[in-house]
């Protein structure tokens, strides 16, 4: 009986060695190829390039999904169709200005502004009042209607410079952005100014994003200030206590509009019914090309299903890539696509995605059963020689957390975090500032992670 035992234990060791070796070779012939003959640079600039800005609504976005189409067509995936959603469409208008004026010590001072996305405008007449700087939203309770009602809100809060995760900074910050309108309201603000969310203090160009009014409080139009003028701004209030801050913007939110996610698969050959969706969000905002957010992420999920058809890969589940639509001011595409999976009874095993830049890659945050994230674990031996080395932190993605509910496992894939904030929502973020190399192991890593995922399951 022991001899019996000894030799199936000897079995199993040596079939997992060989199942180990197979998976190191074909894993590295997934990197070869794609640091040789890869498509997800050259796909990225003709993305941010020739289409460039694809905000939600616009004639950009629906470019983009015409040429995604076209591209994973050409590709030869399986199937590649557009599922329908509706948008909304948001519009920035031509002209945006801001000044301090006449300070005692410095005069007029023109500031480096941009309207927040889904605000409402100023129109020609602008906005002007005097101004008070708040960091938290217990400060902004602390003046109470008193101190803010008739004035122009001034949130100051800046990312936490001891978070080595830049991505962990922008989430202590980014309330101010995204509440600090419909904050401001509630006790009689006329206006919002918020410090940018960008992780250096003497950037001299400002980051836009979302907005999201809360229900039955006034709309009060909102802009993004550079963080090298938040600084100044803060810096003359500090000495000149009653200060007038002038805004304009033209911004306006229109009815919504049809759009669409696009989606490509390659069928699996022995589980068909089981997939692995790979993504990015399609659109981005209007002030530059959406390179990093998230034209990097779109391409290296197409890169995927491209990859492994070069190869000649035959994969056993469906693996399908995923362009969301509407991931910036609203979801629209994320909530559809979870939607229409659960209206079709569509089984998920995991879904990854790619949204944190195409810089070099780190490894991928997980959320799922205990179970699925100690398999993915495990493979950390095999992914670390890729400079993977970064697995087990919690981790998904916008469109695909509605997934969650049905039980999916979500799998964010980390790139170096530290660069992402200075180009994150601004006209810096341009195809110039992608590096080839980063990019083409970023879709590498996850390609490899799906092979794996296909071939044991989770």
């Amino acid at each position: 009986m022991n001899k019996l035992f000894l030799i199936f234990i000897l079995f199993v060791i040596l079939n997992q060695s060989i199942a180990q070796s197979k998976d190191e070779t074909f894993i590295k012939q997934i990197f070869d190829k794609e640091l040789t003959e890869g498509k997800s640079y050259e796909m990225l600039e003709y993305l941010t390039i020739k289409i460039g800005a694809r905000l939600s609504g616009s004639p950009g976005a629906a470019a983009a999904v015409d040429w995604t189409r076209y591209i994973m067509n050409e590709y030869g995936f399986d199937s590649v169709y557009l599922q329908p959603v509706m948008v909304p469409h948001w519009i920035r208008g031509q002209k945006e200005s801001a000044r301090l004026l006449n300070s005692k010590k410095y005069g007029t001072i023109e500031l480096s502004i941009c309207a927040l996305g889904n605000t409402v405008g100023t129109g020609p007449s602008g906005v002007m009042s005097n101004v008070v700087e708040v960091k938290t939203f217990d400060e902004l309770k602390q003046l109470g209607e008193k101190g803010v009602k008739g004035k122009i809100v001034f949130f100051n809060r800046p990312f936490d410079a001891t978070m080595v995760s830049t991505f962990a900074a922008y989430g202590g910050a980014a309330d101010q952005r995204q509440l600090g309108p419909s904050e401001a309201a509630k006790y009689g603000a006329i206006g919002v100014m918020v410090r940018s969310m960008a992780s250096s203090s003497t950037e001299e160009y400002p980051h836009t994003g979302s907005v999201r009014y809360l229900p039955n409080i006034p709309k009060i139009p909102a802009v993004a200030v550079s963080t090298k003028h938040a600084e100044l701004l803060s810096k003359i209030l500090k000495e000149e206590k009653d200060l007038q801050l002038y805004f304009e913007t033209h911004c306006r939110m229109l009815d919504d509009a049809p759009s669409f996610n696009v989606i490509g698969e390659i069928k699996g050959s022995e589980f068909p019914g089981e997939i692995i969706a790979v993504g990015g969000h399609l659109d981005s905002w209007d002030l530059a090309q959406g390179a990093h957010d998230d034209g990097t992420g779109c391409v290296q999920s197409i890169e995927v299903l491209r990859l492994l058809k070069a190869i000649g890969y035959k994969p056993k589940r469906t693996i399908r890539a995923v362009m969301f639509m509407n991931e910036e001011n609203g979801l629209r595409g994320g909530q559809e696509y979870a939607k229409q999976a659960e209206l079709n009874k569509e089984k998920h095993i995991a879904a990854i995605e790619s949204d944190a830049g195409g810089f070099t890659p780190r490894g991928f945050g997980l959320t799922g059963t205990e179970e699925a994230k100690t398999k993915i674990k495990n493979w950390k031996p095999l992914l670390e020689p890729y400079g993977l080395w970064d697995i087990g932190k919690p981790g998904g993605g916008a469109d695909i957390s509605p997934l969650a509910p049905q039980g999916v496992t979500l799998i964010g894939f980390s790139p170096d975090s530290q660069r992402y904030f200075d180009y994150h929502h601004t006209k810096e973020d341009t195809f110039d500032k992608v590096n080839k190399r980063e990019l083409e192991l970023g879709a590498a890593s996850m390609t490899a992670l799906v092979y794996l995922i296909d071939q044991y399951g989770l």
